[in-house]
């Protein structure tokens, strides 16, 4: 795939008439065909950006025992510190495989709103575990609330481009259920094992997810039939995907497709901030198109389910 699709968010939200409809129609055939895009536009302050890249390579750099002051303080803890060795991807989909080559940070919504259940208390709404490092939380919560605001931006787009108002999707996306995750995958020296990669082959789980690859340092790749095709990084730009719940609300019209981050021997350390925005714990995802191609299910238990599969 020489031209990777792109899609500028900021061209689409000024044009009208049929330069509008046109943006809309292109971003339908891309959700329809790969599931995955270059978003450029965005409109993201570069200064939120460099803070947070900042923050996440000072948490890294620290010792293990540093880092692990911040660890899930149980088996299921959604939020913290996941070190080496700690999740194999590829698992979700039914696949033993060895444990993926990275490191991570993971941190939850930053407001609890008044209405939620006990359970939603007890999954999404764990507290972040914050690190004893000084900007660190300032940076990260900048990050996610820029991270909101863009996903709500693309829904909207989302919306346009299967022909529904602007705002379908807003009442289901008011109190958002959304994780934030730093990856870190270290330098390879040696070949992996038989069948290990950074990230194994995965689908993601929610509506969609903008990633933040560190420009100019490759290794995600999306399937497209038998194929693995590499996703560029770019500079001043985010990759977005569409996640296994947007797929079942759009009743495979579009598609969450399979991607890894892979590993080889030899190659440099690579850092990326991938954000999943997944709708309201309590909204109602049935077919668009009002088929039976899926039972509906309530966003947060379905996200729940998925999230246990993981584990190592």
């Amino acid at each position: 795939m020489t031209n990777f699709p792109s899609f500028d968010l900021t061209a689409f939200e000024t044009a009208t008439g049929e330069a509008r409809a046109g943006l809309a129609l292109r971003l339908d055939e891309i959700c329809r065909s790969i599931g995955f895009l270059v978003l450029r536009g965005h409109g993201v302050d570069p200064q939120v950006i460099d803070d947070v890249w900042q923050a996440v390579g000072e948490f890294f750099a620290q010792d293990p025992d540093a880092k692990g002051q911040v660890a899930p303080p149980y088996q299921g803890y959604p939020y913290g510190y996941l070190g080496p060795n700690a999740e194999a991807l590829a698992r979700s989909r039914g696949e033993d495989t060895p444990p993926d080559l990275k490191e991570s940070f993971n941190g939850g919504p930053l407001s609890v709103p008044a209405q939620a259940s006990a359970e939603a208390l007890d999954f999404c709404y764990k507290p972040t575990l914050w690190p004893d490092l000084p900007g660190f939380r300032p940076a990260w919560e900048a990050y996610y609330a820029a991270m909101e605001d863009l996903a709500e931006r693309i829904m909207r787009a989302f919306a346009a481009a299967l022909q529904l108002p602007d705002d379908f999707f807003a009442p289901m996306i008011g109190h958002p259920i959304s994780a934030l995750r730093a990856l870190h995958y270290p330098a390879t020296l040696g070949a992996p094992e038989v069948g290990q990669q950074r990230a194994g082959a995965h689908s993601d789980y929610g509506s969609l997810t903008i990633l933040l690859p560190q420009p100019g340092r490759p290794g995600l790749q999306v399937q497209q039939g038998s194929a693995w095709v590499d996703v560029p990084a770019p500079q001043d730009a985010f990759v977005i995907n569409i996640g296994d719940l947007m797929a079942r609300w759009t009743a495979d019209r579009w598609v969450s497709t399979l991607h890894r981050v892979v590993a080889q021997p030899g190659q440099k350390a690579r850092f990326s901030l991938a954000y999943f925005h997944q709708p309201d714990w309590d909204a109602n995802i049935a077919p668009l198109d009002g088929s039976t191609a899926y039972p509906p299910v309530r966003s947060g238990p379905y996200l729940m389910g998925k999230f246990k599969a993981t584990g190592v």
